[in-house]
């Protein structure tokens, strides 16, 4: 039974993580073997991700206090949860791949915004793709009205020049 000292440690601990993260995902890990949560722990620190075990009531006394309600129903059983300050999809996408590959791992929910998200709001974020290509997709659509907009006045001044070079030869016909 951990001290009162070390609770509180634990308990800084995860109100840092929460406050730092922009997202957290949850999930069950009752049957992962050693090495299959160092897999998963090594994925996650690759995307910049951390993963914490924490009892169910501290994370909850945690949650309450910075604003978090909703998560008592995903605080049920053993929890392991994914804290991302940087990237929102990446624990998401790792807990999805890593429940296809071990077949026992259970995605729970998360924290999204400072609110509790559903497994099917995690999902949703699992199949983003990837920010890069998001951001491809805004440019894109950014830059389509330009080319309209440039088609548009590249077809006026070639009526236009056709109009000055018809006036040029009109006129030359004349003086001849």
């Amino acid at each position: 039974m951990p001290t009162k000292q070390k609770k509180e440690e634990i308990l800084d601990e995860l109100r840092e993580e929460f406050k730092n993260a922009k997202v957290v995902v949850m999930a069950n890990y009752r049957g992962q073997t050693v090495a299959s949560m160092t897999r998963l722990r090594k994925r996650l620190r690759e995307k910049g991700c951390d993963l914490k075990v924490a009892k169910n009531t501290l994370t909850l006394k945690v949650a309450r206090e910075i604003g978090v309600e909703g998560l008592e129903p995903y605080l049920e059983g053993p929890t392991v949860i994914a804290f991302s300050g940087e990237d929102l999809v990446a624990p998401a996408k790792i807990f999805a791949e890593f429940v296809k590959e071990t077949k026992t791992f259970e995605i729970k929910g998360g924290v999204l915004g400072g609110r509790a998200i559903g497994l099917k709001e995690v999902r949703d974020l699992a199949e983003l793709p990837p920010r890069e290509v998001l951001l491809a997709k805004v440019l894109g659509g950014m830059q389509t009205p330009m080319y309209g907009f440039a088609t548009v006045l590249q077809g006026t001044l070639r009526s236009f020049a056709y109009a000055l070079e018809a006036l040029r030869k009109q006129r030359a016909g004349e003086t001849a």
